[in-house]
């Protein structure tokens, strides 16, 4: 999971760069960069959060009416300075590129790269190779027209597995995006005057005041040129099947993804979650979110229990997100760091926490011990997504089947471990009704519950991914 932003201004746009990263700082936080370009490209990356990476002297050297953002954190590759975004190739023409997701083939398509196509890869992470294709295909000394990017983005479709949402940036020609053709992450369109933007959210539109156009279609290239005239094809007509854990976790609730508001999915998802509650016999006196993310949900199972909606845990919001920290240690040691109870809404009750997701258990297990000191009678946990069990290939941080407690335990087992009163799940169906809401045709990636893959991955590419994650998590610990 990353997030990305381009934009097409009237002058530098660097400061709107760096707020929008600041937006999208919860989708990434091992990585930050931007590239601008006026007569050449201006680049600066590094390790760190947004706020870490750039100073003012920064800012004022990356100079440019274009440009493209990045926040990362690794799925592929150690996750060193080398792997930062964005990347670029001088040649031909001079392009940048960004991307959000995960390419499966990557570790083939990179040995092809070298073997067919003498491109060297300086870096382990995708985008590169994404770069390098698209790169390779329309270098061929030819002027450059909007039909010749196309092509090369057809190419890109053929040779490319996994997800993926690029935006990058040809010298003196202009902006462009595509979405891969399932349309997994998210990549939206936006416009302000005669400035245009593309970002993975759109609550980066809404703070830098641009208004959502519409989101990249699966399979779609738009491109804006130097004199803003707009060119879009859909190269391949995909069916969109967005990854339904954004709508559950990753996104922020004042983002639209794809026509669904993220805020009334998780409200929905609370109203399916209350009547599961009902169902177990729960009567708890009282319901407590665990910030943030599952805090609209737990509004809602408390309307549907018909009890009382308190504040129990306070959120210290300089602590990183635990759950795509990548050391286990450092994640319970950040759950105690990061929230702390209010007693008097714990003590002698029968309390209800609020949770979206359950991975390896670490997080709930430490919640769960914190609230117990102080002397509650029963504590039970509702979680807003059914049972994680199947690794993500497509750019979650969840790439190994050994990371899933569910894998390894019934529900009453990880109940046990994680040291729950009573364990309550949502159902599969409840999920999926609660993302769609009214458009009961919609689709979604649920690979991470069902073991449904919306693209093609190999036995092989699946047992190196595996293979590889596992070292380099080896190597951080």
């Amino acid at each position: 999971m990353c997030g990305i932003i381009g934009i097409l201004g009237e002058g530098d746009v660097v400061h709107q760069l760096y707020e929008g990263l600041l937006s999208l700082q919860h989708r990434g936080q091992d990585a930050a960069g931007i590239i601008t370009y006026d007569e050449m490209f201006h680049l600066k990356k590094g390790m760190g959060l947004v706020s870490q990476v750039f100073e003012e002297k920064n800012l004022r050297r990356l100079r440019g009416n274009i440009g493209i953002g990045h926040v990362r954190y690794p799925t592929i590759g150690p996750g060193d300075n080398e792997d930062a975004q964005p990347f670029f190739v001088n040649a031909p023409y001079g392009i940048a590129m960004a991307h959000n997701g995960n390419v499966t083939n990557y570790f083939s398509l990179r040995r092809k790269l070298a073997e067919k196509s003498f491109r060297q890869l300086n870096s382990y992470s995708d985008v590169e190779a994404i770069l390098n294709v698209f790169a390779d295909t329309i270098d061929q000394n030819k002027k450059f027209t909007f039909p010749l990017m196309v092509e090369g983005i057809k190419e890109v479709f053929k040779k490319v597995e996994g997800s993926y949402s690029c935006i990058g940036v040809i010298a003196d020609k202009g902006l462009f995006a595509f979405r891969d053709p399932k349309g997994i992450k998210p990549l939206c369109f936006g416009k302000r005057g005669r400035a245009f933007i593309f970002a993975s959210e759109s609550a980066a539109l809404d703070l830098l005041g641009y208004k959502l156009i519409r989101d990249v279609k699966p399979g779609e290239v738009i491109f804006i040129d130097k004199d803003r005239k707009i060119f879009s094809q859909e190269i391949l007509k995909g069916e969109v099947m967005p990854c339904i854990f954004e709508y559950v976790y990753f996104a922020r609730p004042d983002s639209i993804i794809d026509g669904i508001g993220v805020y009334e999915v998780r409200l929905r998802l609370g109203e399916y979650l209350g009547k599961e509650c009902q169902k177990a016999g729960l009567k708890p006196d009282v319901v407590l979110p665990v910030p943030d993310t599952a805090r609209a949900a737990a509004t809602t199972v408390a309307k549907v229990l018909g009890c009382e909606l308190r504040e129990g845990l306070i959120k210290n919001r300089y602590i990183h997100r635990t759950f795509i920290m990548p050391r286990q240690k450092m994640r319970e040691i950040s759950v105690r760091q990061k929230l702390n109870p209010i007693r008097s809404e714990i003590k002698r009750k029968k309390v209800l926490l609020v949770d979206d997701s359950i991975v390896r258990g670490t997080t709930s297990k430490e919640i769960i011990k914190i609230l117990k000191r102080c002397q509650p009678k029963e504590v039970y946990l509702a979680i807003t997504c059914p049972p994680l069990r199947y690794p993500c290939v497509y750019g979650i941080d969840m790439m190994t089947r050994g990371e899933f407690i569910a894998r390894r335990y019934s529900v009453e087992g990880i109940r046990e471990m994680i040291g729950a009163d009573k364990l309550i799940y949502q159902t599969y169906e409840g999920l999926v009704a609660a993302v769609r809401g009214e458009e009961k045709e919609r689709k979604f990636c649920t690979a991470c519950f069902s073991g449904e893959y919306p693209t093609r991955v190999k036995k092989e590419d699946f047992a190196i991914m595996e293979r590889e994650r596992c070292g380099w998590r080896n190597k951080w610990r």
